[in-house]
């Protein structure tokens, strides 16, 4: 099944949901990073959160970063999206080990230990919105659900869930958004949580064959859950050697002159999907010439 995002209502338009399957979108973070079991469950639930999130985006150039800093030795996440179905991400430190957390499960939460989650929107004004929670449990879905709760007052249910093979490749992958309109009535929410209660786990809905609209079908039930679109997502990063060679050239010519003077080739790594880039010292000499300072 390739990756998508489905986009529902319900219950007269009193609830709005998203749901994806992201399995393609998490092996090709995990392929590109070479990240642990841990670490891909990790970035994997944030790749799929990202890329709900982003299909929320109006405008074609608007960009949501979805960003995790914690004390646990994963460091960190970054997850950037845009509103087409594109998502790309990174671990700052993609090989760690850890063993299974108290019910067996990889443990996402002591990866990422306590820290902050940030969501930054940038919708083309003077100034990016940040909304910053702490996080609740580290587990990402509930610290999502929080964040929505609490910066943008809008009561939600965020499901979230990787699923790994024996040889370490991803299995099944993907999420749900579920959030309740401001005029939701006290009966909608009474069986939104009554379904809600009866959900075992995303990656269990994906693996017994169900596809994002099932998923939906069965969060919603008895609701009368309408499709609105469907949309394609993938990992996309639009790193090039061009726009490496503008960053470069923005270091100035001291900087440049100092590499070129070493008489060795650089490579430069790009974080978000780890493609490598390489300038000869000739090439360095005829970036330097292009430095404004």
């Amino acid at each position: 099944m390739a990756d998508y995002i489905v986009r529902a209502t319900a219950a007269n338009a009193q609830i709005r949901a998203f749901a994806c399957t992201t399995r393609e979108m998490v092996e090709t973070a995990r392929a590109s990073h070479n990240t642990s079991p841990v670490v891909t469950a990790a970035l994997g639930r944030l790749l799929s959160a990202g890329a709900m999130m982003g299909s929320m985006l109006k405008g074609d150039k608007d960009l949501l970063t979805l960003q995790i800093k914690g004390d646990g030795p994963v460091n960190g996440l970054t997850v950037t999206a845009d509103s087409r179905g594109n998502v790309k991400g990174y671990a700052n430190v993609p090989d760690v080990i850890l063993p299974a957390n108290s019910i067996g499960k990889l443990d996402v939460a002591g990866a990422l230990g306590q820290g902050i989650l940030s969501v930054i929107k940038d919708m083309g004004l003077k100034e990016p919105y940040v909304g910053q929670t702490a996080l609740q449990t580290g587990e990402i879905a509930e610290d999502l659900t929080y964040y929505f709760a609490t910066s943008e007052q809008v009561p939600s249910c965020v499901g979230l869930g990787v699923l790994m093979e024996k040889d370490n490749t991803v299995k099944q992958a993907g999420g749900f958004i579920v959030q309740l309109m401001p005029f939701a009535e006290d009966s909608v929410i009474e069986k939104l949580e009554e379904n809600l209660s009866r959900i075992q786990s995303v990656t269990s809905i994906l693996d017994a064959g169900n596809t994002p609209e099932q998923m939906l079908e069965l969060l919603l039930e008895g609701m009368e859950p309408e499709i609105m679109d469907t949309m394609p997502t993938k990992f996309y990063c639009n790193c090039e050697k061009a726009r490496v060679e503008k960053a470069l050239i923005s270091i100035g010519k001291a900087e440049l002159q100092s590499m070129i003077d070493d008489g060795e080739e650089i490579e430069i790594n790009c974080h978000f999907c780890n493609t490598k880039y390489t300038f000869t010292v000739d090439e360095l000499k005829a970036l330097r010439k292009k430095a404004l300072r």
